[in-house]
């Protein structure tokens, strides 16, 4: 004998087993999946291990329940904990993501900061080498910080900050490679011997002027500067521009330096006579330059192949290309035309690095490494260590 239910009876029952068939709510369910995402992209086990490591174990520890107690019987009045539980996973990876995003944050703006003040040196470094001349003696280095520097730029818009940051300390030991090349190239034009070797040739050449009574010419290179003695006192000084290499000492041709020591003019090119409007022709190589080089190259310390060179004038400005190259002395046109009738075949040309040991160069290397760095080392000093990670 069966036992019926009454139609109303079983309705009621069909209900109430459906409604305690305990699920995880699924809205809720797709919001975690979503902020798990989002912690992915935000990168939360870099920026906040800790935190991210506890969310990650209670999200699978919640994902396995729910897929444990997917037909699990529950009576309606008990209470959903599967459902309380995921809120409270929630409301962790909420808090993590908010961890992370301030952390990540806080190293986008170091990275930043680290560029910014690197931008600074370069701009002061780059104005500063230019001033006096001496990017040339820096090779390729310049070229390579500058790259630096944008590659720097590039990561933190990628999002890789520790990375960018790493790539300004490479740019910054650079920098400072180039500081100790040029002081090694140019101490001497803080040095108070070299100083006072030139200012010893100077001396000769006025008082040669004052003797015979005649017109001696001297070329200091830090100031760009020929000054006209006639018979020992200053009668002009007119701006010059030298060779592309020209603040350095001359050692072999093609180098675009500009020969140091005391010379004479052995011919006089008017206009028509030279590519270079109107010119002084010196006698270089003199003995000493000669002397100079034969050592050099005896020590192995020029290039393969070098010849000691000459052509070096004293000239306009026409050609600029190729009187750089070759390591002149270039004069404004108008200038070279005032000086042209004052100087004979066989007056003297004394050039020299400087005749102040606070001339241009030497200060200019000073500043590379006085306050304005200290400043920038002190600032840099506030900013934290970039990570040692590998970010892909």
């Amino acid at each position: 004998m069966r036992m019926r239910l009454p139609l109303g009876g079983l309705l009621l029952f069909s209900l109430a087993v459906t409604a305690c068939v305990q699920k995880a709510p699924p809205d809720l369910v797709q919001a975690v999946e979503e902020l798990d995402r989002r912690l992915v992209e935000a990168e939360g086990a870099r920026y906040a291990p800790t935190e991210y490591g506890h969310f990650a174990q209670h999200w699978v520890a919640v994902k396995g329940r729910i897929l444990a107690e997917e037909d699990v019987i529950r009576w309606p009045w008990e209470s959903n904990q599967l459902a309380v539980d995921l809120r409270a996973v929630q409301v962790e990876g909420q808090q993590v993501l908010q961890v992370a995003g301030a952390k990540k944050e806080a190293e986008r703006q170091d990275a930043a900061a680290r560029v910014a003040l690197l931008e600074r040196r370069l701009q002061s470094f780059s104005s500063r080498i230019d001033r006096i001349g001496s990017r040339v003696v820096l090779g390729q280095r310049p070229v390579e910080t500058e790259l630096a520097l944008r590659q720097a730029r590039s990561y933190i818009e990628q999002g890789l900050f520790a990375r960018s940051s790493h790539v300004v300390q490479h740019a910054t030991r650079l920098m400072d490679d180039q500081k100790e090349l040029l002081q090694a190239k140019l101490g001497r034009y803080a040095d108070e011997r070299s100083v006072s070797v030139w200012q010893r040739l100077v001396a000769r050449t006025i008082e040669w002027s004052r003797t015979h009574r005649a017109v001696a010419l001297v070329v200091n290179k830090a100031d760009r500067r020929l000054t006209v003695y006639r018979n020992g006192r200053p009668a002009g000084a007119f701006p010059i521009k030298l060779g592309f290499n020209g603040i350095l000492e001359k050692r072999f041709q093609g180098d675009g330096a500009t020969p140091e020591g005391q010379y004479h003019i052995t011919r006089k090119r008017d206009r028509g006579q030279t590519q270079f409007y109107r010119a002084f022709v010196l006698d270089y190589p003199n003995d000493q330059d000669r002397r100079r080089f034969q050592l050099a190259r005896k020590t192995g310390s020029l290039p393969a192949g070098t010849y000691i060179g000459g052509q070096i004038e004293i000239h306009g400005e026409d050609q600029v290309p190729m009187s750089q190259t070759l390591g002149c002395v270039m004069l404004n046109n108008r200038h070279i035309d005032r000086i042209f009738d004052l100087v004979e075949v066989g007056t003297p040309v004394t050039i020299v690095g400087a005749l102040e040991v606070k001339n241009s160069v030497s200060m200019a290397l000073a500043a590379l490494g006085g306050a304005e760095d200290e400043d920038e080392t002190a600032a840099e000093a506030e900013l934290t260590e970039p990570d040692q990670v590998d970010e892909g």
